[in-house]
C-alpha cells in the first residue's frame, strides 16, 4: 500500500528503478489512482504503467508531461536506509534534494531533469572526444552552456530550500537531544555559492569552470563540475556528525530533517504532505519513537506499516485504522 501512494505521489517507486516490476508478471499494464483532499476540494488522480510508458491523469485529463502531475499528491516517505541519509554516500543525500525539492516546485523538477539530460549528452560527446571519435570542441561548447544554465537553476535552489529546511530541523534536533545539541546544514558545491549568490552568478562561475577545464573533461571523459558533485554536510554542535558523530547522534540528525521536511512542504505549498512510515519504528528507541509521533499528532495523515505495533506507538496515535496482512490476505483489526 506504502509503494502505490508513493508511486501516485512521485510517478515512481523507492524499491526500484524498473517500471516494469510494477507491473504483475502476467499482464501488460498497472493501474494506480486515488482521490486527495486539497483545500480546493477533491482531486481525482490516475497513473498508468505499461510497455509504452506512463500515463498521468488529474481530474481525468491526461498531463502532457509528468512535471505537470508531480506535486499534485505530496508524500514524505521515512524508510529504514532514510536514517542512513547522514552517514551514507554523497549520492544518497543529492536523491534526497531531487525528490523532495521537485514536490514542492515544478520549476525546480523541470530545471533538475533538463540537467541530467544535458550531462548525460556531454558526457556522452566527451568519451567521443577522448576517443577521437569526434573533435569538434564548438558543440562541447554549446553543451557546457546549456548545462552551466539549469546546472545554476538547480544550484541556487537547493541553497534556498536548504536554508529553509534547516530552520525547521535545528528546532527539532534541539527539542529531542534536551536543548544539548545544535543542528546546523551546510550546502556543499563547488562554486561556494551563499544566501546573496544569483543564478546569473552561478551560471558564470560554472561556465567558467567548464571551459578552463575543458581539456581535463576530455581527458577524463566526464563532467567533473556541477551539482551532480553536490553534498550536504550536517554539522552537531559545529561538528561534522557525519565523521564524528555517534551513531545515537546521526539518528537523531536524520529523524530531525526528515520531521523538518513536514513543515518545509506545508510552507512552500501550502498544504500538508502524507507521511509514509515504511517499519521505521522498529529502528528508533523509545524516545526517537515518542518524539516521532508526538511531531506527527494531529498534523499530517500517516500511513505506518510495521512487525509489530509498539505501545509507544498505541498509546500516541490517535483512533488508528489498524489492517493486519498475514498470508497476503488483507483484515482490519478492532482497535482495543
Amino acid at each position: 500500500m506504502l509503494e502505490a501512494i508513493y508511486v501516485l505521489s512521485l510517478t515512481k517507486s523507492h524499491r526500484t528503478s524498473n517500471d516494469h516490476e510494477l507491473i504483475n508478471w502476467q499482464e501488460k499494464s498497472a493501474l494506480i489512482s486515488g482521490t486527495v483532499e486539497k483545500s480546493i476540494g477533491k482531486v481525482p488522480l490516475e497513473l498508468q504503467f505499461s510497455s509504452k510508458g506512463k500515463k498521468a491523469k488529474v481530474n481525468h485529463l491526461e498531463q502532457a508531461r509528468l512535471s505537470q502531475y508531480v506535486g499534485q499528491l505530496n508524500a514524505i516517505l521515512f524508510a529504514p536506509e532514510d536514517l542512513s541519509l547522514v552517514k551514507g554516500s554523497p549520492a544518497l543525500r543529492r536523491h534526497f534534494m531531487d525528490r523532495e525539492f521537485s514536490q514542492m516546485s515544478s520549476k525546480y523538477l523541470y530545471n533538475a531533469g533538463q540537467y541530467r539530460t544535458l550531462l548525460r549528452q556531454k558526457n556522452k560527446y566527451l568519451k567521443q572526444l577522448k576517443y577521437k571519435q569526434q573533435t569538434d570542441r564548438v558543440l562541447l561548447g554549446v553543451l557546457s552552456d546549456q548545462l552551466a544554465a539549469f546546472g545554476a537553476e538547480v544550484i541556487i535552489a537547493r541553497q534556498h530550500f536548504l536554508k529553509h529546511l534547516e530552520g525547521w530541523a535545528a528546532d527539532l534536533h534541539q527539542e529531542i537531544s534536551l536543548n544539548k545539541e545544535s543542528l546546523r546544514l551546510e550546502y556543499v558545491n563547488q562554486l561556494k555559492v551563499n544566501d546573496e549568490t544569483t543564478v546569473e552568478e552561478a551560471y558564470q562561475a560554472l561556465f567558467k569552470l567548464y571551459q578552463d577545464n575543458e581539456q581535463r573533461e576530455i581527458e577524463q571523459g566526464t563532467t567533473i563540475y556541477g551539482p551532480h558533485r553536490d553534498d550536504i554536510r550536517f554539522l552537531v554542535n559545529d561538528k561534522n556528525v557525519q565523521a564524528f558523530g555517534s551513531q545515537g547522534q546521526q539518528r537523531t540528525t536524520a529523524l530531525s530533517v526528515k520531521l523538518a521536511e513536514i513543515d518545509l512542504m506545508k510552507e512552500q505549498t501550502g498544504e500538508y504532505p502524507l507521511l509514509l512510515l515504511d517499519d521505521v519504528l522498529s529502528e528508533l528507541d523509545t524516545i526517537r519513537q515518542t518524539h516521532l509521533l508526538t511531531a506527527i499528532q494531529n498534523k499530517v495523515q500517516t500511513f505506518l506499516t510495521t512487525t509489530s505495533l509498539s505501545d509507544v506507538a498505541r498509546q500516541l496515535i490517535n483512533e488508528p485504522t489498524i489492517f493486519e496482512i498475514e498470508h497476503g490476505t488483507l483484515n482490519k483489526e478492532e482497535v482495543k
